[in-house]
C-alpha cells in the first residue's frame, strides 16, 4: 500500500473544499484536495439558484433568522442560525474579492432573487450557474497554489483512526490505476456532498453516494437528522430516470405549477402558493399525482417575455430547447426529486466532529441551521461560512505533535473471487425501494418493510463486500446501502411528521424538537 503524507487533508472539491483549501494553504506547507472524479464535478457546479445573504437595505438579518427557524419547523438551533447568517455578507466579500461576479442591475446593486421561504429578495446569483462561477474561479486559484496537491479519481473508503480514536487520515483507491494509498494527515476535513444517489429520481451528479457520511458513521462518528431529505420540487421529468433541476428561481420570477389539464393547484396547500417552502410543494405534487395518477406535473411560466427568459435563464432554457422545449412557448414537465440532505454527520458550530481532528462541511454534515427543512439557498452560504470556521479553529492543531501510526494493509485489491454480482441491478432496485418507501411521504409499514429489505440485502452482499477485489463500485455500492440504513433508521425513530419527513401514521407535529442522533458506538 503507497502512503502519502500532508499537514491537511480535504475529501471533496465542492465549494466547501475548494475555498478551505486556499485558506489553510497559507498555514501549511501541504494540502491534500481529494476528490473521486475530476476536481469541477461536484454538487456546487449545479447549483442554480444561487446564495442567500443579506444584502439589501429592505432586508435584515431578523429577517433572513425568522425565514430559516420558520422553514426548519422547530429544530435549527436559534443560536447557530443567528450567527451564521450574521456572517454571511463578510463571506461574500471574500468571494467578490477572489473574482465571483454575481448578477447586478447596475453598478450599484446586485440582482437578488427570491425564492420559496424567503420574506424578501436576497438570492445573490450568476445568472441560472452560480455553482459553476463559483467552481471554476476558485479552482483556478487553487490550481495556481503551490501548497495544494490536487487528487483527482481518488475515492474514499474509509478513515484512518489512531490507538486514542484521533482521525489521522484516510484510506483511498486510486481509480485508474487500481492501487490502495493511505493518506496520512493531522487534520482531515469530510466535504464529499450529499446522497442523493440513493433515491431513482435526484437532482445530485453520479458522484452523490453519500460516501462522507458513511466513513464517518463506520468511525464511530454521531449522524444526526437523516430522516430529514429535501425533495426539490421541481426537476425535469425524464422517464428514463436521468433529471435536470429546474431552478426555484423559476418559481420566485412567477412560474406556475398546473396539473396536466392546466389546472394550478397550489392554492389548497399554502397561501403563498408556487413560493411555499420546498417540502410544502413537494408533498402538494405527490399528493395531486396519487389523485390523478399521472407521472409529472408542469411548471407554466409562458406568461413571460422570452428575451427576459433567455437571459435570467440561459442554463434552463438551453437544455430544455435541447429536449424539444422551448420554454417561452411550453410548459416543462416536472416531478420532486431527491435534492438535499439536511442531515449528516453532527457538527459543532466550528465543524468540529464527535471524532478527534475529524471535521465535516456543506451537505456532509449537519449543522443544526437547516432543522427539519433547508431554506432555499442558504446551503451555499453555509459551505462558505463553515469552511471559514474550520480553517480558524483546525488551523490551531496543526503545530501539534502527533504519534506515528501503523498503517496496515486492511483492504486487498487483487485477490481473485469468482462469485459474480449485479451491483447494477441490485442498486436500481434499491433505489427504487428508496424511493417508494423513505421518500417524500412514508408510513411506519413501509419503514418496517425497508427496514428488512435493507437485513437481507446486507446479509446477501456481505460475502461479496467482504472478499470482493475492492473498486469504486463496490465502494459507493457499500456507502449507499448504509445511507438507506440510517435514513430509515432516523425515520422510524421521529414519531411524528415535521418538515421534510412526513408518516401517515403521525400525520402531526409533536412537541418533540430534538435531533435524531444515532452512533455506531451506541
Amino acid at each position: 500500500m503507497n502512503i502519502i503524507k500532508s499537514d491537511y487533508l480535504i475529501i471533496g472539491s465542492g465549494l466547501t473544499g475548494l475555498i478551505l483549501a486556499l485558506k489553510i494553504s497559507s498555514c501549511c506547507n501541504t494540502v491534500n484536495l481529494i476528490t473521486k472524479k475530476n476536481i469541477e464535478d461536484s454538487n456546487t457546479k449545479l447549483a442554480q439558484g444561487g446564495i442567500a445573504c443579506v444584502m439589501d437595505k429592505n432586508d435584515s438579518f431578523d429577517l433572513h433568522i425568522n425565514d430559516t427557524l420558520l422553514t426548519g419547523c422547530g429544530l435549527c438551533n436559534k443560536k447557530i442560525v443567528k450567527k451564521f447568517i450574521s456572517e454571511g455578507p463578510e463571506r461574500i466579500k471574500e468571494l467578490m474579492n477572489l473574482g465571483v461576479k454575481f448578477t447586478k442591475r447596475n453598478e450599484l446593486e446586485f440582482d437578488l432573487g427570491l425564492e420559496g421561504g424567503h420574506s424578501r429578495r436576497r438570492i445573490l446569483h450568476c445568472k441560472d450557474f452560480t455553482g459553476k462561477e463559483l467552481e471554476e474561479t476558485l479552482i483556478k486559484k487553487v490550481k495556481k497554489n503551490k501548497n495544494i496537491n490536487i487528487y483527482e479519481n481518488h475515492i474514499a473508503i474509509d478513515l484512518i483512526l489512531d490507538k486514542n480514536g484521533t482521525c489521522r487520515g484516510s484510506y483511498f483507491l486510486d481509480i485508474k490505476k487500481n492501487l490502495l494509498i493511505a493518506c496520512e494527515s493531522r487534520i482531515t476535513v469530510l466535504a464529499c456532498g450529499g446522497a442523493g444517489r440513493v433515491y431513482l429520481y435526484t437532482s445530485n451528479p453520479e458522484t452523490a453516494t453519500g460516501d462522507g457520511i458513511a466513513m464517518a458513521y463506520r468511525a464511530g462518528a454521531k449522524i444526526a437528522n437523516m430522516e430529514f431529505v429535501q425533495f426539490h420540487p421541481t426537476c425535469l421529468y425524464n422517464s428514463g430516470y436521468e433529471t435536470f433541476l429546474i431552478s426555484e428561481a423559476m418559481r420566485g420570477e412567477g412560474g406556475f405549477l398546473r396539473l396536466k389539464n392546466g389546472t394550478r393547484f397550489m392554492q389548497k396547500y399554502h397561501s403563498e402558493m408556487e413560493l411555499a417552502p420546498r417540502d410544502i410543494v413537494s408533498k402538494a405534487i405527490v399528493k395531486e399525482l396519487k389523485i390523478t395518477n399521472d407521472n409529472f406535473v408542469y411548471l407554466d411560466i409562458t406568461h413571460k417575455n422570452k428575451s427576459f427568459l433567455r437571459k435570467r435563464f440561459p442554463n434552463i432554457y438551453n437544455k430544455c430547447l435541447s429536449y424539444g422545449i422551448d420554454i417561452s412557448k411550453n410548459m416543462i414537465p416536472v416531478i420532486p426529486a431527491a435534492h438535499f440532505f439536511c442531515g449528516g454527520v453532527l457538527v459543532d458550530e466550528h465543524g468540529a466532529t464527535s471524532i478527534k481532528n475529524l471535521y465535516a462541511a456543506g451537505e456532509t454534515a449537519c449543522s443544526k441551521i437547516h432543522g427539519a427543512n433547508r431554506l432555499a439557498s442558504n446551503s451555499l452560504l453555509e459551505c462558505i461560512v463553515y469552511a471559514d470556521r474550520i480553517f480558524k479553529t483546525s488551523k490551531q492543531n496543526l503545530n501539534k505533535k502527533y504519534k506515528k501510526i501503523l498503517i496496515k494493509n486492511i483492504y486487498k485489491n487483487n485477490n481473485f473471487y469468482h462469485k459474480n454480482i449485479n451491483i447494477m441491478s441490485i442498486l436500481t432496485k434499491l433505489r427504487e425501494l428508496s424511493w417508494k418507501y423513505i421518500g417524500i411521504i412514508r408510513s411506519d409499514n413501509e419503514l418496517k418493510y425497508m427496514k428488512n429489505y435493507i437485513e437481507n440485502l446486507k446479509n446477501k452482499t456481505n460475502y461479496f463486500l467482504n472478499r470482493a477485489p475492492i473498486s469504486s463500485e463496490k465502494i459507493e455500492f457499500r456507502n449507499l446501502i448504509l445511507i438507506s440504513e440510517l435514513i430509515t433508521d432516523c425515520a422510524i425513530l421521529r414519531k411524528e411528521s415535521r418538515g421534510t419527513h412526513l408518516n401517515l401514521n403521525y400525520p402531526f407535529m409533536s412537541k418533540y424538537t430534538k435531533n435524531t442522533i444515532i452512533s455506531m458506538n451506541k
